[in-house]
């Protein structure tokens, strides 16, 4: 197992990382920006690890459910071809677990949307020369929580910059409430909520000519990049208008380790396109800080988190479960692979 310990101890201090703390000049960024940069959040062994651990996915040396082995003497270009994405890693691998969890992303997520942080997602993005890319979205699109207060957390394991797929972002418009597909009307907002809400089509897809959201992007600023190096974290608001490129590089890739939470007093009817038990998915998700009065899940691989704290407990039995009765695109050339 992977250890995510790497900052110099300091007296009276475990072997753990210090504690990030967040500035109040970070914090109205946030909010005023939809999109916080903190850098070098990340020490370098833990982008190492990672980096380690996406290599070793991309040739074959760590399976997961629903991801089929590398043909023998697989070319570079096979290999690249087997996905460019991986969904929901940590509910079947230690290592991605560990870094859903890691100590200074928590630290910053109980400033911005806590003090009680709910895990729910995470990603892997390869991203080699030539591939890449998606089109104008808002994360909150395809992750229902309520309230909505979902955030992405974009670990970069590589330089991201404008050659090789960095994010592009439109500060701002976090500001804008979440625009619905004709197949997804209700995902956030209530029914007859909104006088003039538009409804947009081929949300994600590159093609701005397609990508309908694209005309509530033109109605800013011109968008900037964010340019990040491996140990820099991207925070970013649900409904923050946010894209990115194709690699144009010929020999750098772009290594992303992503992961979404919410605050853990939200009701999240999601799974990530699978079915659940009752009505909210709740009791799936990891309590990674604070309390809370719903259901959650105990980390599988036993990542230290809230969840496994008794004195955290809110209404909560032993096993995560609530005391007494209780009655989700890519651009169409990804290969993303999805962990049950």
């Amino acid at each position: 197992m992977l250890s995510v310990v790497a900052d110099a101890v300091t007296d009276g201090e475990l072997r753990n990382p210090a504690r990030y703390k967040v500035k109040v000049s970070e914090y109205r960024h946030y909010y005023r920006n939809g999109y916080l940069v903190v850098r070098n959040l990340l020490p370098p062994e833990d982008v190492e690890a990672l980096k380690a651990f996406a290599m070793d996915l991309l040739h074959g040396r760590v399976m997961l459910p629903g991801l089929e082995p590398p043909p023998p003497n697989a070319t570079l270009d096979e290999l690249y071809g087997r996905f460019s994405r991986i969904h929901m890693l940590h509910r079947a691998n230690a290592t991605a677990e560990k870094y859903l969890l890691h100590p200074r992303a928590l630290d910053v997520l109980e400033a911005l949307i806590g003090p009680d942080v709910l895990a729910l997602q995470t990603m892997l993005f390869l991203n080699p020369p030539g591939k890449g890319g998606q089109g104008w979205h808002q994360d909150s699109y395809y992750i229902t929580t309520f309230p909505d207060v979902m955030i992405g957390v974009w670990m970069a394991l590589d330089r991201a910059d404008e050659e090789n797929g960095c994010l592009w972002v439109i500060p701002g418009s976090h500001a804008e409430p979440i625009y619905p597909t004709p197949d997804r009307l209700h995902t956030v907002h209530a029914e007859e909520t909104f006088d003039n809400l538009d409804i947009v089509e081929n949300v994600s897809n590159m093609d701005d000519s397609v990508n309908t959201l694209s005309r509530v992007a033109r109605q800013y600023p011109d968008p900037i990049p964010v340019v990040v190096d491996p140990g820099d974290v991207v925070f970013f608001h649900g409904h923050l208008l946010h894209r990115s490129h194709r690699n144009r590089t010929q020999d750098r890739m772009r290594r992303a380790f992503v992961c979404h939470y919410t605050n853990a007093r939200s009701w999240v009817p999601w799974n990530h396109g699978n079915v659940w038990e009752g009505p909210s998915a709740n009791y799936l998700h990891i309590l990674a800080r604070g309390r809370t009065h719903l259901p959650y899940a105990q980390p599988p691989f036993g990542t230290p988190c809230a969840a496994l704290d008794p004195v955290t407990k809110d209404g909560i039995d032993g096993t995560g479960q609530m005391m007494g009765d209780m009655d989700e695109s890519g651009d169409g050339e990804m290969k993303v692979i999805h962990v049950a």
